[in-house]
């Protein structure tokens, strides 16, 4: 690999490896980090630092190796036009691999545990050498786990106050994994062309642009009904309603991009993905951030 990075160093190679981590998208990943918070007693100093450890660090950190090993040519999560790859990135995702679990560290042991096994497990998805990202039901599955259910355990393992190994709750954390396994294979989908000359069968590769719409929408829903009906069996009736009436822009959305497909348009785009994404994160945090205010 290393023959075909560039091996002078340089300002402007520092600045593509920078793009290259594409710190803003970790925006798209925040909600689970505000979902965890809604069961547990938060001390917020911890709090503050698991999410400087998790989304301005470990995410990064992932997506610069992710960068790295595909050398991706055409659009990708957060960023139209990636710059090529430079020997930068390498040193870079090191720095970030340190400082995410230096900052973890700083929390407690477990939480710092769980960051490293995140980092091992991310590097295992793109290296090139295992590359679970080539096999759509195990590599989906890694990434729904581990951004999901994982991360949220291990938010709630670093900022808790209060016990969190309980029934309700590890099926709460369980529903933000079947939230991934839904929107998962919609970043994908306008992806498959250099998902087949990278040799991955991803998820949506796999499914087709019609089978990806179907599929997101079946799992949302079964991951919709599930949070509701936690919500109702803890009597938070309200916090049902401040969900549903967040996910409404995000499923009109959704529908009429559906639609124009289906009319032959030609919608399959970077752009319509990462509206979809923006909104649904943006109004996601937003639901449960004020769920959380709720809940105090």
């Amino acid at each position: 690999m290393q023959s075909a990075v560039n091996k002078k160093l340089s300002l402007s190679g520092w600045l593509d490896a920078l793009k290259l981590m594409r710190i803003p998208f970790s925006v798209f990943l925040m909600p689970v980090f505000w979902f965890a918070l809604i069961n547990i007693k938060v001390d917020v100093s911890k709090a503050m630092l698991c999410f400087i450890a998790i989304h301005l660090f470990l995410y990064p950190a992932s997506n610069g190796y992710n960068s790295y090993f595909d050398r991706d040519e055409q659009s990708i999560g957060g960023l139209k036009n990636p710059p090529k790859v430079t020997r930068e990135l390498w040193y870079l995702i090191l720095v970030f691999d340190f400082l995410s679990i230096l900052a973890a560290s700083f929390v407690n042991p477990l939480f710092a545990l769980m960051i490293f096994i995140y980092l091992i497990i991310s590097k295992a998805y793109s290296y090139d050498k295992i590359r679970l990202k080539k096999f759509p039901v195990i590599g989906a599955l890694t990434v729904v786990v581990f951004q999901g259910f994982w991360i949220y355990i291990a938010v709630q393992a670093g900022c808790s106050t209060s016990g969190i190994f309980y029934t309700q709750n590890l099926l709460t954390g369980m529903v933000s994994s079947l939230f991934l396994l839904g929107s998962y294979p919609m970043t994908q989908i306008y992806q498959h062309d250099e998902d087949r000359k990278h040799g991955d069968r991803s998820l949506s590769l796999m499914l087709g642009v019609n089978g990806t719409f179907l599929f997101t929408s079946v799992v949302f829903l079964l991951a919709s009904i599930f949070l509701i009906v936690l919500f109702l069996m803890q009597q938070h009736f309200s916090f049902a309603l401040v969900y549903l009436i967040a996910l409404l822009p995000v499923n009109v959305y959704f529908v009429k991009w559906y639609l124009d497909f289906r009319k032959g348009k030609s919608v399959i785009t970077f752009r319509r993905t990462m509206t979809l994404n923006a909104m649904s994160s943006l109004l996601l945090s937003s639901a449960f951030i004020v769920i959380d205010f709720m809940s105090r």
